[in-house]
């Protein structure tokens, strides 16, 4: 009961919220200075869980970018933005499955050491981003959309973590390929919560008003 009062609350009140859009500069700027952090070190570590991450901050910018964009347009066009992002985080969830089957195909043991390292870093990005947007969790899909690309990049740099002790104990490079598939299969389900979401609210709004 008490969600869907909050979701009814940020929906109306956090569209032209200065403090949202601050909050949305913030995400943007921290996500592309980790694209770059983390798109050099998983070329040099050899780790595709590192380079599907820095990807993922790479998408996450221009989805924040999206999002500061219609924060103020009508809700039709917020939902046609989170649809758009949706099959963003589908396409990146599909790359980089397809990029972790091959590399079980062909490949050779990630640098764990520069894993662990750039992954608590950027766990510690997303974390904060992830503790700026919380409040607006329950909004409407394209708010929803910036709060679940958020919480999966957490789990995800926590899940990098755990793939640079299993490669350092194993040596081999499977631990990376199976956080690297795990990643996938969070972009996809998150792309499909958003889609459901946005084609809700697209559904409820008068045709005259589309």
């Amino acid at each position: 009961m008490s969600d869907h009062c909050c979701a009814g609350a940020s929906g109306k009140t956090a569209l032209n919220d200065p403090r949202w859009r601050r909050i949305l500069w913030a995400a943007l700027l921290i996500n592309a200075a980790m694209f770059g952090v983390e798109i050099v070190a998983g070329v040099a570590a050899d780790s595709r869980a590192l380079q599907a991450d820095a990807l993922d901050f790479l998408g996450d910018a221009a989805n924040y970018a999206i999002s500061l964009g219609v924060a103020g347009m009508a809700l039709a066009w917020r939902a046609r933005a989170a649809m758009v992002k949706a099959v963003t985080m589908l396409a990146f969830g599909l790359w980089v499955l397809g990029s972790a089957v091959w590399g079980f195909i062909d490949g050779s043991a990630p640098h764990a050491e520069t894993m662990g390292l750039i992954g608590a870093l950027a766990l510690a990005a997303n974390v904060a981003v992830a503790l700026m947007l919380y409040r607006y969790r329950t909004g409407d899909a394209n708010m929803r959309s910036v709060w679940i690309c958020s919480r999966n990049d957490a789990i995800g740099n926590v899940a990098v973590m755990g793939a640079a002790l299993g490669v350092f104990g194993t040596g081999q490079s499977w631990p990376d390929l199976v956080v690297a598939a795990i990643m996938a299969t969070l972009a996809i389900w998150g792309s499909i919560e958003v889609f459901r979401q946005a084609r809700g609210e697209l559904g409820a709004i008068p045709a005259t008003d589309h």
